[in-house]
């Protein structure tokens, strides 16, 4: 492998928040940055030199992006896996295919910890037909969801009953659904962990979640937890980091229960929300230790800087946003986003007590 410096340039793929700052980060490093993107309005346009709008399946786009840059990562998990595929043959796309074919679809998240001998909520994927089969071996409620493309809270219904899951099936578009036993939980963890193609690995520390209507609101870091949980949950982390070949960053989102016990939720290989606390509290930041993992560069060891929060300001919030520069304490990150709806994340802030 061959680490990648200054004057190197970063291919991203998608243009929203995340791609703004990884850019932002890799500019710090030294590199160029080309960002390729569906829509030009999107925000890391504003902050980039270079950039390629077409669709994803776009194959002379593709290959022109592919020429420009010596790297690709990606800024949000849904690129079609045929996208990445194609550009792979011509440059390195860290993470690659074979993480997104696992991280894209909620059901092989669930079997790829299982294998692992982690644990996860009880589940069962649902074709529409086997309802029968569901109500013998899961306890209801439950929640049905869709294997691909949800997102805070997309995608996904509370089903009380069995006679009721083929009318949320039909709810969610009639697609592979996952459905999952409710669990009794205390509270939703995250951990963050990097691993490079020359093989180092680093786990961010532990951070614990918030959500309103099942979008991200709050996040606290490092979270308030016994060492041993902190050290099952990075063990957790590193197994699927190193099961899944990952070359880049990934995010996994663990429920701890009320015995305890952590289970796996979801995965995001990229930059993940519950992770904008680093920005301010903690170095590297995991935009910049991302950076480093896909260029291949010597990945930094996490240092806090203190108790921090993380605050996103979600649709009409940004309106009365500039109070927060007045907040001695208070960092200010707003995603130059033209129009904000309901739950859409326009920005967020971050509070860190130092030495705590």
């Amino acid at each position: 492998m061959t680490a990648l410096g200054p004057g190197s340039t970063l291919g991203i793929l998608g243009g929203g928040q995340l791609g703004r700052m990884l850019a932002i980060a890799a500019y710090r490093l030294g590199l160029k940055v080309h960002v390729f993107a569906e829509d030009a309005a999107e925000p890391a346009l504003d902050v980039t030199g270079s950039a390629t709008v077409a669709a994803f399946d776009d194959t002379r786009a593709l290959d022109a992006f592919a020429a420009a840059v010596d790297v690709v990562t990606l800024e949000f998990e849904n690129v079609p896996t045929a996208t990445v595929e194609r550009l792979a043959r011509r440059v390195p796309v860290r993470p690659g295919a074979g993480v997104l074919a696992v991280t894209q679809d909620r059901l092989h998240e669930k079997e790829l910890a299982r294998r692992l001998g982690l644990e996860t909520a009880p589940f069962a994927a649902f074709d529409g037909e086997n309802a029968d089969e569901i109500a013998r071996t899961l306890t209801f409620p439950v929640r049905l969801k869709t294997r691909r493309l949800g997102y805070d809270g997309k995608g996904q219904v509370r089903v009380t009953d069995p006679a009721s899951l083929r009318a949320a099936w039909q709810a969610v578009g009639r697609v592979p659904a996952v459905v999952e036993a409710e669990v009794a939980f205390e509270r939703e963890l995250s951990v963050l962990v990097a691993r490079r193609p020359a093989g180092d690995v680093v786990c961010f520390p532990l951070a614990e979640n918030r959500h309103e209507d099942g979008v991200l609101r709050e996040t606290t870091a490092p979270a308030a937890a016994a060492p041993s949980t902190v050290r099952r949950a990075e063990d957790m982390a590193l197994r699927l980091a190193r099961a899944l070949d990952l070359e880049g960053l990934l995010a996994v989102e663990l429920f701890e229960t009320d015995t305890g016990a952590l289970l796996v939720n979801e995965l995001a290989p990229r930059p993940h929300n519950s992770g904008h606390w680093t920005l301010e509290g903690c170095l590297p930041d995991q935009f910049e230790q991302a950076v480093r993992a896909a260029c291949d560069l010597p990945l930094g060891t996490p240092e806090v800087l203190g108790r921090c929060r993380m605050v996103n300001l979600l649709g009409a919030d940004v309106t009365g946003a500039d109070r927060w520069l007045a907040e001695r304490s208070t960092r200010l990150h707003l995603y130059g986003k033209a129009a904000h709806r309901p739950g859409r994340k326009m920005g967020h802030i971050t509070q860190v007590e130092p030495g705590a």
